[in-house]
């Protein structure tokens, strides 16, 4: 795939592709037109996702409208109770949750939900942006399921100059007033099979999603052509293991298409030999990385490889948060390639993850790459990569999942 092409491809998907709604399915879309082009038949593989219709989001500070969106499947009500702005986990802190509207910083995650809520939280208020760019943009997101289970308390996101704001004037008061539809959707997984000489099979992964604000040039949507590149690729030549292409859907709502992948296809699970993933390449900044949930052997094979090749990386054993984790956590060994950019340089989940932060000669070496990596499992006789996880890497995955509390 030369350069003009990736381009072109990237033009053509400048769109927000949020899991679930009609944008992510036009991409998908798009994506089996651009493998019927090279003679290939793709198929979209639906799978069911938690969906919600915000009616009304209001959140009052001290008589004062704060701007804000409410978090989809967070129920509906109204709560007014002590602003509370939560910055330790201690004991202590969480202790003072109790009846109050707490603030926090970061993402809502399974853990500090279920502190705020058994400490008596009533409802949250999260917050995004940067306090140091002009825009007042506010993400929408959602209490996930599994971090909810059932318990659901009114949340809604702020944008950063706002949550300073209310710490800074010592807010007292705060009232949220959360309605909305929540019902179940459709996402969409992507997939294209290329046989092999045996059953036995490499699924090479990307998401093509993108959050609520973001176009997703670099979050995923060069995932996403790394992988239609080595379809185009792979679909021309003979290979011994077989090589499924995977699109995944609704991957930054808590990595729903890998999931359900792996759910769906239970009898297949066992002939699958490695995933390789890719999220975010291509990036004008950053270093070049691999990420292996599987025996550090691995590590240590890719870097020897880049070696001989002439490729700068570097590799190393954990647990990437993207859609090599459920196939690692069905003890399938699994690595994520990534150009791993400063955030000064390539954010992400926001506007500005843009074509501007890419670089098409980047992309095109990456690509050659990982191309060539996984030709050289794709064509072994005999895997060299050991189809067990190891322990460390398990206790890694049960702490993601949030199965086990982080040391």
């Amino acid at each position: 795939m030369d350069i003009q092409r990736m381009n072109q491809l990237f033009l053509d998907t400048a769109f927000i592709r949020t899991g679930g709604t009609a944008e992510e399915l036009k991409c998908a879309e798009y994506l089996v037109k651009q493998c019927a082009e090279f003679g290939c038949e793709a198929r979209i593989e639906p799978f069911a996702v938690d969906m919600a219709t915000i009616k009304e989001a209001a959140l009052t500070v001290d008589g004062k409208t704060i701007p804000c969106k409410g978090y989809f499947n967070a129920g509906t009500a109204t709560v007014e109770a002590p602003f509370y702005y939560l910055t330790n986990t201690d004991p202590y802190s969480l202790s003072l949750c109790k009846g109050k509207i707490v603030m926090i910083d970061g993402y809502m995650g399974y853990w500090r939900y279920q502190d705020i809520l058994n400490n008596g939280a009533v409802g949250f208020i999260t917050y995004d942006g940067n306090a140091n760019y002009v825009d007042r943009d506010i993400d929408q997101r959602e209490l996930r399921s599994y971090v909810s289970n059932g318990n659901k308390i009114p949340g809604v996101n702020i944008n950063a100059k706002d949550a300073i704001a209310l710490v800074n004037q010592d807010a007292k008061m705060a009232k949220i007033h959360l309605v909305q539809d929540e019902y179940k959707g459709e996402s969409r997984n992507v997939i294209l099979d290329l046989p092999g000489e045996t059953d036995e099979y490499i699924v090479l992964s990307a998401h093509y999603d993108s959050t609520s604000l973001s176009k997703g040039a670099y979050d995923n949507m060069s995932g996403s052509v790394g992988i239609l590149a080595m379809a185009e690729h792979f679909a021309k030549t003979s290979h011994h293991y077989g090589i499924r292409i995977l699109w995944c859907g609704s991957e930054e709502r808590g990595l729903l298409g890998s999931k359900a992948y792996v759910a769906n296809h239970p009898e297949e699970l066992g002939r699958i030999v490695l995933n390789v993933n890719l999220d975010m390449i291509g990036s004008i900044m950053g270093k070049f990385v691999a990420v292996s949930t599987a025996e550090e052997k691995l590590c240590s094979y890719i870097s020897y490889f880049a070696n001989e090749v002439g490729f700068g990386i570097e590799s190393r054993q954990g647990v990437y948060s993207s859609d090599s984790t459920p196939f690692a956590d069905a003890g399938i060994p699994a690595v994520t390639f990534a150009r791993d950019a400063p955030g000064n340089t390539a954010t992400i989940h926001n506007s500005y993850d843009t074509m501007a932060v890419m670089k098409m000669e980047h992309m095109a070496k990456d690509i050659d790459f990982i191309c060539a990596f996984v030709e050289r499992m794709a064509k072994a006789k005999f895997l060299p990569v050991k189809k067990e996880i190891p322990e460390n890497m398990k206790e890694k995955l049960d702490e993601y999942l949030a199965r086990k509390r982080p040391k």
